[in-house]
């Protein structure tokens, strides 16, 4: 999956019809704590409060534009990515069903609903509700919008381009995998614009499926049992996500729940912030490995926001 700058280019157009580029800052309390410059890509100030937007919109606008439009679309997701979905789906008047796993954030199946999505809550997990939603697309002749796809790895590899195109020189990018699409947008910008930053993976050390399966260089699923990171709790790697991983990706860093919790709570005290679990692992990753960033210029995508009050308040609240 090569993906040209100019490809690139013309998706954010696509995206910016809908909302501006988002702001990467450099936050004086969290460079003083990691010990070096960092710089923090906020997709958490998307109007779904998650990078995942940009994709959807994008795959949406081609979709509108194919010979048979369909009637409808499912997908399955933890909530950023029906967020998505929902959004997009709107944009361009196509009804939407997103199916969620049971115990899904109450407060992001509520953002879905208030986009005019059809929530059907199926499986104790993101795998299950996926395969549930795969078999309503067969019966209902749905669409079915895929969790990876070339043209939503597009579409936030946007948010890619913006940061490594405002800030020059960055020595080491941490981004957080889910099913493998963010991570995957920000290989396709580094590769466009033919630079050197490492890209560094962070998954939950409570599902680690793609930290399993890089290591070992194959497909490998994992139990999940993280609390805190529901947008990293993936139990089977994306296979052609993780070829692109594989091939691009200096290392991948598992972080844990009280790790997470720590970083959401430094994003929030140095920054007044607010990240959801998966949002705040990249910071996570970098605050892990700080000794050996010293003299470097790091970022972390602080990926989402969308974090439910009492959760939030409880790991203020910890910490």
């Amino acid at each position: 999956m090569q993906i040209t700058r100019q490809e690139i280019i013309d998706a954010s157009q696509i995206v910016y019809a809908e909302m501006p580029p988002t702001p990467q800052y450099r936050w004086p309390m969290l460079s003083e704590k990691l010990g070096t410059e960092l710089w923090v890509k906020h997709e958490n100030h998307s109007p779904v409060g998650a990078f995942k937007i940009r994709g959807g919109l994008v795959y949406f606008d081609h979709l509108s534009k194919s010979p048979q439009v369909p009637r409808g679309v499912i997908g399955a997701t933890r909530g950023n990515h029906g967020q998505s979905v929902g959004y997009a789906a709107r944009r361009y008047g196509i009804p939407a069903t997103i199916v969620v796993p049971h115990g899904n954030s109450l407060e992001k199946n509520a953002a879905m609903r208030s986009l005019g999505v059809t929530l059907i809550e199926h499986g104790e997990d993101f795998q299950e509700s996926r395969e549930f939603a795969q078999q309503l697309a067969q019966e209902q002749s749905l669409h079915l919008v895929p969790s990876f796809h070339r043209l939503l790895v597009t579409g936030v590899a946007t948010y890619s381009l913006e940061l490594l195109q405002q800030v020059k020189d960055i020595d080491v990018v941490y981004v957080p995998i889910g099913l493998g699409s963010g991570i995957c947008g920000m290989l396709a910008a580094r590769d466009a614009l033919k630079l050197e930053t490492e890209v560094v993976g962070v998954v939950s050390a409570h599902a680690l499926a793609y930290a399993k399966s890089f290591s070992e260089g194959r497909p490998v699923e994992s139990p999940v049992t993280t609390r805190l990171s529901d947008g990293m709790a993936c139990r089977v790697p994306e296979p052609q996500a993780l070829e692109l991983i594989t091939r691009g990706v200096d290392r991948i860093v598992p972080v844990t729940d009280d790790e997470v919790s720590a970083a959401m709570c430094m994003m929030f005290e140095c920054t007044h912030n607010v990240c959801e679990g998966a949002g705040a692992a990249a910071l996570a990753a970098a605050n892990q490995e700080k000794t050996k960033l010293q003299g470097r210029k790091v970022a972390v995508v602080a990926s989402g926001g969308n974090v439910d009050q009492p959760v939030f308040a409880d790991v203020l609240k910890r910490h």
